[in-house]
């Protein structure tokens, strides 16, 4: 097998069992990429993330540096367990977690992370790095949620939105990949008025509404048939919540594809709404695309 020596899968370790779920993950998914995997750990100070110069505690600095270590050397084991085949390096980097990842994400194919750090570490908990990550990597983030399994579809989010362009991309590039169909899922929920002179969905036809969220749906997966023919694709018109929807679909899933921000985010949100609810509640895996890398790594 001819592996790719251009940008690598990374994925984040810690030492915790979510972070060798991710491991084993990342190994498959380097291996059908034709990637190297790099594994990295993010080395600071217990609790207060801040990072280790010169201290009175050296030696103890010291000690838990070789823990790091372990913990990487713990993670190449299993890695190769999974894909012997795949070259595989690990590295313990000065700094937090968010910002090592995202470094390491400039020059990533893909950034793969477990869904909970250890207990002991506040910013390894959900919510935080797997979030700011997700937000903010210039490479897509796959979050390793739920039991990982080889049957089922990918499942993609669709608004309309440029991201969710970028996400459905990604979608059917996976499910080609992956030799599975895909469903392609699009919700609605009816406009609300709440200024004086704006209608009321009440007293519009939830038909025409129905109509313009089916052409969106459509027009967002248009064209992606040309390029992956092997991949069957199923429309999904859901009258309801995005997120709930969502992770319903995850349920018999292998992979759900959002975007990290939909047409209805706020900008001072890391992640749209969407988003950080299947980020929590998913059943399967979650990829959370902002950026693509493209073949040649760039």
């Amino acid at each position: 097998m001819t592996i790719n020596t251009g940008a690598p899968v990374v994925v984040g370790v810690d030492g915790s069992d979510s972070a060798l779920d991710a491991v084993r993950v990342a190994a498959r998914e380097a291996e059908q990429r034709r990637r190297p995997l790099r594994v990295v750990h993010a080395f600071s100070w217990p609790l207060t993330a801040a990072e280790l110069g010169p201290t009175p505690l050296a030696g103890q600095a010291e000690g838990l540096r070789g823990e790091a270590e372990e913990f990487v050397a713990q993670a190449l084991a299993e890695a190769r367990k999974v894909t012997p085949d795949v070259p595989t390096s690990g590295v313990v980097v000065d700094g937090s977690a968010t910002r090592v990842l995202l470094d390491e994400a400039r020059d990533a194919a893909l950034v793969v992370l477990g869904h909970r750090g250890l207990g002991g570490f506040a910013e390894l908990l959900v919510g935080s790095v797997a979030v700011q990550v997700s937000a903010r990597a210039q490479c897509p983030v796959l979050v390793v949620r739920g039991e990982p399994r080889a049957d089922g579809p990918v499942v993609v989010g669709v608004d309309g939105s440029e991201l969710s362009t970028e996400a459905v991309g990604f979608a059917f590039e996976e499910a080609s990949r992956r030799g599975t169909s895909l469903v392609a899922v699009h919700a609605w929920l009816n406009p609300v008025a709440f200024l004086p002179g704006e209608v009321s969905a009440v007293t519009v036809d939830p038909s025409t509404f129905a109509e313009e969220e089916a052409r969106v749906l459509a027009e967002s997966v248009a064209g992606h048939g040309e390029r992956y023919p092997d991949v069957s694709v199923r429309h999904e018109l859901v009258h309801g919540s995005p997120a709930q929807a969502l992770v319903e679909q995850s349920r018999g899933a292998q992979l759900v594809v959002v975007g990290a921000h939909g047409r209805g985010a706020l900008g001072g949100l890391l992640l749209g709404s969407v988003s950080h609810s299947v980020l929590h509640h998913a059943h399967s895996p979650l990829a959370i695309v902002r950026h693509l890398r493209t073949a040649d790594g760039s």
